[in-house]
């Protein structure tokens, strides 16, 4: 039986839950994710790239203790506010968390850049839907990650040097220099 009085706060970081508490009344169960609690599958890199790159993702092994526990608290709550982090790892934290949890009860996100007692008040007074260009954004990136570093790397491995990582970002980057030093020459 869900105690409309109560709301659980979900942080990412275990450590911001005593301050909440100190600003925060009874009123509020205030819990941490402990950062991402799902990732793509390993199974074909968690992306299906045959339907639209559609990603796989499954509770992290180590989360699922995590998972379990963000569940029983979620049970006896009037609604669930979501305080991740303000960028999209945490927009895409608090989406993953709504995905798990499937709650019954209203959510809502939690924005403030600073963990005051105003700024803490002011983002329950103002809260906010989960961003979803943000999620989709860390989305994105993570498939980049998965399709381009996770099956190029091997392949760096093999011939040029073990324990090389073919990022996103350095291998443009890297073949960005080839080129200008080969025009050069």
């Amino acid at each position: 039986m869900a105690t409309d009085s109560k709301s659980l706060i979900i942080v990412e970081s275990p450590s911001k839950i005593k301050t909440l508490k100190k600003f925060l009344g009874d009123e509020f169960i205030v819990e941490a994710s402990v950062g991402h609690i799902r990732d793509l599958a390993k199974k074909n890199n968690g992306v299906d790239i045959e339907n639209n790159f559609t990603p796989t993702y499954i509770v992290s092994e180590d989360k699922k203790k995590v998972v379990k526990n963000l569940k029983k608290a979620s049970k006896d709550v009037g609604k669930i506010l979501l305080a991740t982090d303000h960028d999209r790892e945490g927009e895409a934290i608090s989406w993953h968390i709504v995905e798990t949890l499937k709650p019954k009860v209203p959510i809502k996100r939690l924005v403030f850049n600073e963990i005051t007692k105003k700024a803490i008040q002011e983002a329950i007074n103002n809260p906010k839907d989960i961003n979803m260009n943000l999620v989709h954004a860390q989305e994105s990136r993570r498939i980049l990650d998965r399709l381009f570093g996770f099956l190029v790397s091997p392949i760096l491995w093999t011939n040029i040097k073990g324990g090389l990582s073919a990022g996103r970002v350095q291998s443009p980057a890297i073949k960005i220099i080839i080129d200008k030093e080969r025009d050069r020459l």
